[in-house]
């Protein structure tokens, strides 16, 4: 009755994809929700039992739409589809790397769309079954209520059992409030696993581009030593042939040299400016992988801090459990004064009937 684990919103699918959000103002327009790429998950609410799409941007919630039986996903074309959430009064549209990762998406769009219509014909079933219930019992309660003797009271276990009711309430309102502690931790888990994985990407594309920098560099500054061999070697020229002072042909040679001399001294600039981007670009990779451990080491906090609150919980349900069973036991030990009280009762009854007739004789 009361288990010893506890019903988390359960993630089912994801996937990644640029969000997109209708424009509110000509309903034709699709604006950018996200700058890149994020991850778009299917969630099992099982408190609820309701499904729903939610993505994280950074902090905030760029996706938190509930799944009903009435929703479709249309695929508008090989790598984009979208889906209309009447509560949030918006279109939602998403596009993704490749024609495969749209048709996987759809497919469990559908899957979790009938899982949904199921959910909520059986929860309209039982409150269809409660309510017939509870119009059947409710003549029959208040007859027995009627009909039932005041109850005999006792003072002492009476107040022990009172004692455990309102023990039993502060449990349970530590219980809710140990609960919504975790649904939050579970969401700033989330947040932190989204923004990991964003850091983890970038740290990629940096490396993958830190590497073939690395591999160029070797070959640019060989160029860059031959460029400047060959412009020095130029620029003897250049000198001889101002010594000799000739004129004509050597005037047009000349004239050769100076512009190729410059067009290597515009690519010998070229290339140190490339060289000081790739510079700045290492201290960004180094940037972002501090980032990294920061937020790898976060989320090990954030991991541990929902252990210790799961170990609370578990304990708290234990003490629940054992005030359950201490008034269970208490509530046995009225019942049981109460048929001594009445045999009791019934004795001096007989005692008083006793008396009556012999003083009657």
């Amino acid at each position: 009755m009361y288990p010893h684990h506890r019903e988390r919103e359960q993630p089912i699918f994801s996937a990644r994809a640029h969000v997109f959000q209708i424009d509110p103002n000509t309903k034709r327009n699709w604006i950018p929700a996200s700058k890149h790429a994020v991850t778009v998950s299917f969630f099992y609410d099982g408190n609820r039992n309701v499904y729903r799409i939610i993505s994280v941007g950074g902090t905030k919630a760029i996706i938190n739409c509930t799944i009903t039986p009435s929703m479709t996903f249309t695929r508008t074309s090989q790598k984009f589809g979208q889906w209309a959430d009447s509560r949030a009064n918006t279109v939602y549209g998403l596009g993704f790397a490749t024609e495969q990762q749209l048709h996987q998406f759809s497919e469990r769009f559908k899957e979790v769309k009938e899982a949904a219509r199921l959910a909520r014909e059986k929860s309209q079933d039982k409150m269809e079954l409660a309510n017939t219930a509870l119009s059947i019992a409710a003549p029959q309660d208040l007859s027995d209520e009627l009909q039932s003797p005041p109850v005999m009271c006792v003072n002492g276990p009476e107040d022990k059992m009172f004692r455990s009711q309102s023990a039993d309430i502060t449990l349970s309102s530590e219980k809710e409030r140990i609960k919504k502690m975790l649904s939050e931790g579970s969401i700033c888990e989330m947040n932190l696993e989204a923004e990991l994985f964003t850091l983890q990407d970038s740290n990629s594309k940096l490396v993958a581009a830190l590497h073939e920098a690395n591999n160029n560099v070797e070959q640019w500054k060989k160029q860059l030593v031959a460029y400047q061999e060959e412009t020095e070697r130029l620029r003897d020229q250049v000198t001889d042939l101002e010594a000799h002072g000739g004129h004509g042909p050597s005037d047009t040679l000349k004239d050769e040299l100076t512009r190729s001399l410059e067009e290597l001294e515009a690519l010998l600039k070229a290339k140190d400016e490339e060289i000081h981007i790739l510079q700045h670009k290492k201290e960004e990779y180094h940037e972002m992988e501090q980032e990294r451990e920061e937020a790898i080491h976060r989320l090990q906090e954030m991991e541990m801090r929902n252990l210790e609150l799961e170990r609370r919980v578990q304990n708290v349900e234990q003490n629940l459990s054992a005030s359950l069973e201490e008034r269970d036991r208490t509530e046995s030990e009225v019942q049981r004064a109460i048929e001594i009280l009445d045999v009791k009762i019934f004795d001096l009854n007989d005692l008083r009937q006793s008396l009556v007739k012999l003083i009657d004789k």
